[in-house]
């Protein structure tokens, strides 16, 4: 499968539907974003994303059972395929590697700093 590339949002998105493990529907991803990144989230963004996810293979759904909660209305469940898993731990791996670079970079630099 050829490799798919995600925006910022989409992969806060695919990471919370790993993290809820089982439990990933949209007001609960909504939630959790907000919760996690304190950053101003709606529904309707959620669902995008999700649907985008869904067309790159990154994530399935299916429906929960009616609850009389929501009225007998059912939730869509979203879990993370493994070719999403495989897409989250390539990311996590070019983030690793710049970071590192990153942090060796500056401690040269402070080092150099120091001598002086």
């Amino acid at each position: 499968m050829k490799r798919s590339y995600l925006g910022e949002f989409e992969e806060i998105v695919l990471l919370t539907v790993a993290v809820l493990e089982g439990g990933a529907y949209g007001v609960a991803i909504t939630h959790e974003i907000i919760e996690q990144t304190g950053r101003s989230v709606r529904l309707n963004q959620i669902h995008s994303a999700l649907e985008r996810l869904e067309e790159k293979g990154m994530v399935k759904s299916e429906m929960g059972e009616p609850t009389a909660e929501r009225g007998g209305r059912r939730k869509r469940f979203f879990t993370v395929t493994a070719y999403g898993r495989r897409t989250l731990e390539e990311i996590q791996e070019v983030r690793v590697t710049f970071w590192s670079r990153l942090l060796i970079r500056g401690m040269k630099s402070y080092e150099l700093r120091v001598m002086s």
